[in-house]
């Protein structure tokens, strides 16, 4: 029997039975109808003498093997570009390899893959300029698309810093958006993410913000895709989406809303890209095909139970939503331990933990009930909870 004892919120222990039906990791049987883009995580090497403030090491092998794995469930990959790993452990030399790696790998997929562009290479505290952000930007502009990327041009740290004006914005974005080979998708992250872009696009009045963000995607429209909104509000991102220039695309990035964003209603929708999707891919990828196939219902139904599990491991603060993330992949069988890059394992509390499990199960994913089991025990055990 698939059962443990669960430490409660006062310490004592409860058992637990696992009562969900864990969904099968099936390949789509159709082209789905929204564009998917998962912010995959990265899997760290244990045995690297590597101290965490210096970052760590990556596990290459095991990195690439997960995004073979959500690539065969339809979903595409928006690499690198994950808030919770880029400035927070992954650096810019070792994205511009995981950009490089990633196309290799996935060079005979279908799925789209999207690429992590920004400045963080540089020390923001270092920045007194505007032209020294443009300079890095192109500098990354011109390394992933010389590796023949697309790019998600992602917000910058160090322009929060040094612009005054929204003016200022406007100018950076005209000026490196001109240098783009293929249209980009924009990134606009709130500050519940990364609290260094708090008054990103030159204001702290979000909807003067937004209209900051669709002046620059007006006069640029050739060269923007779409734009990824990361405010976790659902209303603010529909009355941008019926906000944007012909042709320009919303994606969704509200890992709290998700479900009813792509379904969208009858003036629109969003598309994907989220970081949830790298620990729900069977739910994502069963219940996108279901929505290709004309079935909204059946496509709310899967991922209702998700909801939770996801509004929980992006509980504020925010910015440690991976630690859930990769321990969910460690409980599923994905690598063989939950070491993250810069000591990250550690940024959430036991409870955390525990009720992650509990919903996950909820969810129908923990694709192997006995190793979940196994391996959760194994963790409480470290945490002084016996099973005895």
């Amino acid at each position: 029997m698939n059962s443990l004892k669960l430490p409660t919120s006062t310490g004592a222990l409860e058992r637990y039975t696992l009562a969900g039906t864990p969904l099968p990791d099936a390949r789509p049987a159709a082209p789905f109808n929204r564009i998917v883009l998962s912010a995959a995580h990265v899997v760290a090497d244990p045995f690297a003498d590597v101290e965490p403030s210096e970052g760590g090491r990556i596990d290459w092998d095991r990195t690439l093997e997960y995004r073979r794995y959500l690539a065969g469930l339809g979903l595409g990959i928006a690499e690198a570009m994950d808030t919770a790993q880029r400035g927070m452990g992954l650096n810019w030399k070792d994205s511009l390899q995981l950009i490089r790696r990633t196309r290799a790998e996935l060079s005979d997929s279908p799925v789209p893959v999207f690429n992590g562009c920004g400045t963080d290479h540089l020390d923001p505290a270092s920045v007194t300029s505007l032209d020294a952000v443009v300079s890095a930007y192109l500098e990354q502009v011109d390394a992933i698309q010389t590796a023949g990327g697309r790019l998600i041009l992602m917000a910058s740290r160090a322009l929060a810093r040094v612009a005054r004006t929204p003016a200022d914005y406007v100018s950076v974005y005209r000026r490196v958006l001109a240098h783009v080979d293929q249209p980009v998708i924009l990134h606009w992250l709130g500050d519940m993410f990364d609290p260094a872009l708090t008054g990103y696009w030159g204001t702290d009045d979000l909807s003067a913000a937004r209209d900051i963000a669709l002046d620059v995607m007006t006069e640029s429209a050739a060269k923007v895709e779409g734009i990824k909104v990361s405010l976790l509000d659902k209303q603010r991102e529909i009355d941008m989406r019926r906000l944007l220039p012909a042709g320009v695309k919303m994606y969704t990035g509200d890992d709290f809303n998700y479900p009813e964003l792509i379904a969208g209603d009858e003036q629109g929708y969003s598309h994907a890209l989220l970081g949830i999707f790298d620990a729900i891919a069977p739910a994502a990828s069963a219940a996108l095909g279901e929505l290709a196939a004309g079935r909204r219902e059946r496509f709310l139904e899967i991922l209702a139970p998700t909801v939770p599990l996801s509004r929980h491991i992006f509980r504020a603060p925010t910015r440690f939503y991976k630690t859930g993330i990769v321990f969910l992949a460690w409980l599923n069988g994905h690598q063989p331990n939950m070491t993250m890059l810069a000591g990250h394992q550690a940024m959430r509390p036991l409870p955390y933990f525990v009720d992650l499990f509990r919903l996950a199960d909820a969810a129908g994913l923990l694709r192997q009930p006995e190793l979940a089991v196994m391996r959760m025990k194994t963790f409480l055990a470290v945490h002084g909870v016996t099973q005895d």
